[in-house]
C-alpha cells in the first residue's frame, strides 16, 4: 500500500500543465491541501533510511501504517510476539518523530576534564 500511494503521487507530480488536477470550487479550495502528499513522500523517505538501520521495525510501520493491522495480526505477519511489535511501534515512532521534525539539532561536544 505503501508502494502504491508514493508512486500514484509521484506520477500526479510529473504532469504537466495540471493534466492531472482536481477541478473544485473555490468555496472547497481553502480545505485541499497538499501537505498530506508531502508529508506521504517525507514518510517514505524516512521509512527507507528506518529500513537500512532495522528492517522488522520497518515493516511494523508498514503494516500497521500503511496495511491497518493491529499489533496481533503484524506480530502473526512476522511471526514474533505481540509484546516484540509494540516495542518496535513504540521505538519506529520515536525514530520517524526525529526524522521528520527536519533538521538535527547539533549537539554540544563533551568535555573531558
Amino acid at each position: 500500500m505503501r508502494r502504491i500511494l508514493t508512486d500514484l503521487f509521484r506520477a500526479q507530480q510529473y504532469l504537466k500543465r495540471g493534466g492531472g488536477a482536481q477541478s473544485i470550487s473555490l468555496e472547497a479550495a481553502p480545505a485541499v491541501s497538499r501537505q498530506a502528499r508531502h508529508d506521504l513522500l517525507a514518510i517514505d523517505e524516512a521509512l527507507n533510511q528506518l529500513a537500512a538501520v532495522d528492517k522488522r521495525k520497518s515493516e511494523v510501520v508498514e503494516l500497521r501504517f500503511f496495511g491497518g493491522l493491529s499489533v496481533k495480526e503484524t506480530a502473526e505477519v512476522l511471526k514474533v510476539s505481540p509484546r516484540t511489535v509494540m516495542g518496535d511501534w513504540k521505538l519506529a515512532k520515536a525514530w520517524l518523530l526525529r526524522e521528520l521534525s527536519g533538521p538535527r539539532a547539533k549537539l554540544p561536544a563533551r568535555v573531558s576534564g
